[in-house]
């Protein structure tokens, strides 16, 4: 058997050799130097993360199995994203978070890696560093939260905070009542457990292949996840004893199997914007629109909120995700690998629906089309995203007038302006929240309704966006809009007045101006004075770099993959 990368640092007995061991013997006996393989368990456990705090956890449980399997296990704490806490947004930071770990990973001693996350940035992040410094790994994600109930009823979270929040906004909800939910919404350890962003990502991360197959989704506290995660320490140390890397099973099949267990399970826009950031690690030529052709026609077989009725802990007791894939299995690429070495589609024989109201049949969807639609036109030449299984039907085909709002501050100043003329027939426009604009393109394109519309009963308008949506949210919401405003983008030309045509059935998103008079106009001076604020740190090599949304919001020079391999010694 070769050598393991790992030996580079520790075999010899020269000056550098010695260095290398004799630091580790602080928690290393001699014999974990005799070859074996040196496992990373790049840890995203912080107490800013609440997602993830119980993630220190599973880093002992994944420890268990790679010491029984002949490894070494490492615990290497890296960037931890928390999407509820950190300003302007996570996303600002999920490229930073992903180039730390690529280059932490490349710059030790080891051999392989055990990737943990839950919260929403986390994973994608993880998963980035992994594709371009290309060692052995395996996801483990951290599962969601149990269900928590108030006033009789389970709270989703995150979608049941928009919910509460419009009610109170709508005077159906007292602001006593609303606080009082608040010790409700987290019942226990874990993520989300709606289909957000972060349920969809653990999801997502398993039908690309990376994670043992039956393991995403399984709630936090449960002991099974204990268990997966023994079982997936072991499995690391025999993908380092088979090199079996990220690049020698992440394909074009293993993405379109990702796109039609997204469309399946209903997941969050939010995953279009990370898997195209780690299909372009990769070198895998993954596009905007393969998630409408690939997605299109596949039906939604989920009945969870944001889109249904049902939470995580349901959908994992009904089956999970292998009882979702093996109703659409003849959608699948049958050749597309997993971690295991194994295809996915070999998973899918033993994979029953327990409960076919939180999973339906193939022949009773809750839609029978439910992909993520790629919206092209004047507004958007490089494409656009919506959601059709989280909007209202009547508005999917629509033609309102414009009100603009230039940023954030804007909206909310004015939104819930008595005199602010708008109507139910209106179409919200947000810009200024693209990757640039912000920066850190924010989830924010679920803009808050007018009151005085929520007053009369009004619960969804048409709201365009160059930013983001949490993937907990709902609604009639076309978002990120490319290019955006700060980067040159028709949004930018959009006046309050002007028509706005979307027409998702024909992936449609058109302005109703003249194209002469649409082309003669500047953009307005406020979106541009806030493109051109001075910045420092991170924020400036950001804006300087970040690529658009239509290729994944990644840095122009993180493209691609680097390998392990490092050139030069320490000393």
């Amino acid at each position: 058997m070769a050598q393991h990368r790992s030996s580079q640092w520790y075999g010899g007995s020269d000056r550098n050799a010695y260095i290398h061991r004799a630091w580790m013997r602080r928690g290393l006996p001699s014999h974990a130097f005799d070859g074996r393989p040196h496992i990373a368990i790049a840890n995203t456990a912080s107490d800013l993360t609440p997602c993830n705090m119980h993630l220190n956890e599973i880093a002992e449980s994944v420890k268990q199995g790679v010491y029984e399997a002949g490894g070494i296990p490492l615990n290497l704490p890296v960037v931890s994203l928390g999407e509820t806490l950190v300003r302007p947004t996570a996303m600002l930071w999920r490229n930073m978070a992903a180039m730390a770990t690529e280059e932490l990973l490349r710059a030790n001693p080891i051999d392989g890696v055990v990737l943990l996350g839950g919260c929403d940035k986390t994973i994608p992040a993880l998963l980035m560093a992994a594709a371009s410094v290309d060692l052995p790994a395996v996801v483990i994600p951290g599962g969601p939260m149990l269900t928590g109930t108030f006033r009789g009823v389970p709270l989703g979270c995150g979608t049941d905070v928009w919910k509460l929040s419009e009610e109170v906004r709508g005077g159906e909800l007292s602001n006593e009542q609303f606080l009082r939910s608040e010790s409700s919404m987290i019942r226990s350890k874990g993520h989300c457990n709606t289909m957000g962003t972060a349920s969809t990502m653990g999801l997502v991360a398993e039908a690309l292949g990376t994670v043992l197959p039956g393991l995403a989704g399984t709630p936090a506290p449960d002991s099974r996840l204990i268990e997966g995660s023994h079982e997936t320490g072991r499995l690391v140390v025999d993908l380092v004893n088979e090199q079996r890397r990220p690049s020698t099973f992440l394909t074009k099949g293993s993405f379109h199997n990702a796109i039609v267990a997204l469309a399946a399970i209903g997941g969050s826009t939010n995953a279009v914007v990370h898997l195209l950031a780690i299909a372009g690690r990769l070198g895998v030529p993954l596009t905007l629109d393969d998630f409408d052709v690939t997605g299109s026609g596949v039906p939604l077989l989920v009945d969870l909120q944001p889109a249904g009725r049902f939470l995580m802990e349901d959908f994992h007791r009904a089956g999970g995700l292998l009882a979702v894939l093996r109703e659409v299995s003849d959608l699948l690429d049958p050749d597309a690998l997993t971690v295991t070495g194994r295809p996915l589609v070999s998973y899918l024989d033993d994979a029953p629906i327990w409960d076919p109201e939180v999973i339906r049949k193939r022949d009773s969807p809750l839609l029978s089309d439910a992909g993520i639609a790629v919206l092209h036109g004047d507004l958007a030449p490089d494409g656009a995203v919506i959601k059709p299984a989280a909007a209202s039907p009547e508005l999917l085909t629509h033609r309102g007038r414009a009100v603009v709002f230039d940023t954030v501050e804007d909206l909310h100043a004015r939104i819930d302006d008595p005199d602010l003329d708008v109507d139910a027939r209106s179409v919200l426009v947000l810009r200024g929240c693209g990757p640039k604009g912000y920066p850190g393109m924010p989830e924010v394109a679920n803009m808050p309704l007018p009151t005085k519309l929520l007053q009369q009963g009004v619960r969804d308008m048409v709201r365009i966006c160059d930013g983001r949506m949490s993937g907990t949210a709902y609604g009639t919401v076309v978002l990120h809009v490319a290019p955006e405003a700060a980067a040159g983008g028709p949004l930018a030309l959009v006046r309050t007045g002007d028509y706005v045509v979307l027409d998702v059935p024909n992936r449609r998103l058109d302005i109703d101006v003249p194209p002469a008079e649409f082309a003669a106009r500047a953009p307005n001076a406020t979106t541009v004075a806030g493109f051109a604020a001075p910045r420092r740190g991170w924020e400036q090599l950001y804006v300087r770099h970040v690529m658009q949304a239509d290729t994944g919001a990644d840095l122009d020079f993180l493209v691609g993959s680097s390998g392990d391999e490092v050139s030069r010694e320490s000393h």
